[in-house]
């Protein structure tokens, strides 16, 4: 059986986030597995699955970026936003052929920055506590509120133009949580005047996991119980926005009892990502104060937070314990 930690699949195309945890779950024979961001069904690549405890670094990813490869096919529309979809219509292929790079380039650069999207009918987004692909399903009007996204960086790396409605547009983007790359794939298509549909997906980065790193299912499957923990990564790598801070044992286990610790009896060695300097998006105040919480074996304890106390001043708060078993010195 498995330790438990994060293992960074590389999801296969035609298959769902939830079927990618049901099949880690048999392979490493522990019930408490879980994906950290849903990948569509068609989309591929780098997908982190937390297994046991580890599951409860998922609250903290809030700030982790996302960088895509993807693919668009320009003149087509379909209900859910991509080439798996039902479609609604094709442009006229002279009208695609019309479209310059110049054209691409300046819709494209267009979506930099902090910009409002509207999710697609056809997602797992709840809206009045049902998702909205089952109001899709049934017919359903529904009204779908923009959110606020955020897209650092996006470059087009290759167009192939004049070939009507199959004319493509490949590019990179990193963005915030939450980004739906299909309807920057539709949106980009409307910006252009005929529609677009994006056409292949693949996930490169999330948050500290990349492409290069990850397992395949038929990989992780083959492996012995030696192999398989070397693939396992231990749960405070994927917080990779907090600080970090080092606690003699006798606070250690304070904190691990679920006590706090005053300021001087932790010995900062990192400062958090955004202790001084803003998120792209509106953020948890608090993520300004957390901190990884170590002994001075490297032993992780867990979260902690940097509190003013009325009674003691500045205090180390414990917010989420991660070591198992309590603390033995």
């Amino acid at each position: 059986m498995a330790g438990e930690g994060i293992i960074n699949i590389c999801k296969p195309g035609g298959m769902t986030s939830h079927d990618v945890v049901g099949r880690v779950r048999r392979i490493v024979g522990k019930k408490r597995v879980g994906h950290t961001g849903t990948l569509d069904p068609e989309a591929e690549g780098v997908l982190p699955v937390a297994i046991g405890s580890a599951a409860r670094v998922m609250q903290f990813l809030d700030l982790d970026l996302k960088t895509y490869r993807c693919e668009l096919t320009l003149g087509r529309e379909t209900d859910t936003e991509d080439i798996w979809g039902k479609e609604i219509r094709r442009a006229p292929e002279e009208q695609v052929n019309r479209i310059t790079p110049e054209e691409v380039l300046r819709v494209m650069d267009g979506f930099r920055g902090v910009i409002d999207q509207v999710p697609p009918m056809y997602s797992a987004l709840k809206v009045d506590g049902k998702r909205l692909y089952e109001y899709a399903r049934e017919g359903k009007p529904v009204e779908v509120k923009s959110r606020r996204i955020c897209i650092p960086e996006i470059h087009v790396e290759e167009m192939m133009l004049g070939r009507g409605t199959d004319s493509r547009i490949r590019f990179e983007l990193t963005c915030t949580k939450g980004t739906y790359v299909r309807t920057v794939c539709h949106d980009a298509g409307a910006a252009l005047g005929v529609s677009a549909v994006m056409s292949s997906l693949t996930r490169t980065v999330s948050g500290a996991f990349r492409i290069e790193d990850a397992v395949t299912l038929e990989e992780l499957e083959a492996m012995n119980p030696e192999e398989m923990d070397r693939v396992i990564r231990p749960p405070q790598e994927a917080m990779i926005h907090f600080g970090e801070a080092v606690f003699e044992p006798e606070y250690a286990r304070k904190l691990v009892n679920g006590l706090s610790v005053m300021e001087r009896y932790g010995r900062i060695t990192k400062a958090p990502e955004y202790q001084d300097r803003d998120f792209w998006l509106p953020m948890d105040e608090a993520y300004r104060r957390m901190y990884l919480a170590f002994d001075p074996s490297r032993r992780f304890l867990g979260v902690v937070r940097a509190d003013r106390d009325k009674k003691y001043g500045r205090v180390y708060r414990p917010v989420k314990i991660f070591l198992q078993g309590g603390y033995v010195i």
